[in-house]
């Protein structure tokens, strides 16, 4: 199992910042592994919405569909996605100061599951490269989001 863990400062309110990044199909502005995401169905973000997100993996563009399989209004999510290859989960926290602790974990499925460890490199340097934008992101504040991942 690749697991990643980091914390990022948010110049937003810790509401907001809570609000954007539950709205997981926003990891398209900051995260520069996710190629398309958005939300599947309408309403707001709690337990049970669906997001599909297309990320790239092993040459090929893979679609993952993520739920909020954890929900506590304003202060943590907790996503989850499986395919026939992968299982991944991510668990965003945020304090009263707009603290966010960042926790993302993946599995490889199948017969794949031997070359696990071997997953753990790539994942780390895709998951520092999506930690950056995140900062750039948050430090960025709302109208200025867009621009953070570039």
């Amino acid at each position: 199992m690749a697991k990643y863990h980091t914390t990022v400062q948010s110049r937003r309110p810790a509401q907001d910042t809570f609000d954007y990044l539950a709205t997981f199909s926003n990891a398209a502005e900051w995260d520069p592994g996710v190629l398309a995401a958005w939300q599947l169905g309408p309403g707001p973000v709690a337990a049970g919405t669906r997001f599909r997100l297309v990320v790239p993996f092993l040459g090929r563009r893979l679609p993952l569909t993520y739920a909020v399989t954890g929900y506590g209004p304003g202060r943590r999510v907790t996503l989850t996605a499986a395919s026939g290859l992968l299982r991944v989960m991510d668990r965003i926290e945020v304090s009263d100061g707009a603290l966010v602790s960042y926790d993302a974990e993946a599995v490889l499925r199948g017969p794949l599951r031997v070359l696990d460890i071997l997953l753990r490199p790539g994942f780390r340097k895709v998951a520092e490269r999506a930690a950056h934008g995140l900062d750039r992101a948050l430090a960025a504040g709302p109208a200025r989001a867009r621009d953070a991942r570039r």
